[in-house]
């Protein structure tokens, strides 16, 4: 490292600045890069999250549908059919809450599409920079 550091302090300024111009374009096309990936990511988690919430309503549209009056006949036999058609609606509820709760989970993973790590790479980025200027202008 020491010798690392008494090139540094041999090259013009002029060399010092356009290595630094090099890494700090190297640098940014990285975190470009980065961020592409990251937003990428939270698109499909968020698309993940939406086409649960789409299933729920579905799949509780078409319980509704075929399933309620078959289930219903059954147990209108044993009670009374108003309550019968109270229990059927009550389990479609149940199993449209749950689906609900998974979408949303999903959705709130994705949400808001920032690019975190790339931000958090940036800041250090930055600090490297400004250690690097500092040492070079000694």
């Amino acid at each position: 490292m020491v010798d690392h550091q008494q090139e540094l302090r041999e090259r013009s300024i002029p060399e010092l600045m356009k290595q630094l111009s090099e890494e700090t374009t190297t640098l940014l096309r990285q975190e470009i890069e980065l961020a592409k990936a990251e937003v990428t990511d939270k698109a499909k988690r968020g698309g993940l999250g939406a086409g649960a919430l789409g299933a729920a309503g579905l799949v509780g549209l078409y319980a509704l549908a075929t399933l309620t009056a078959c289930v219903i006949a059954a147990l209108a036999l044993a009670m009374p059919v108003w309550a019968a058609a109270l229990i059927v609606t009550a389990v479609y509820g149940g199993v449209a809450a749950g689906l609900v709760v998974v979408g949303r989970r999903q959705l709130s993973v994705a949400m808001p599409p920032t690019p975190e790590a790339t931000l958090e790479t940036v800041k250090e980025d930055v600090r490297w920079a400004k250690t690097r200027w500092r040492f070079g202008r000694r």
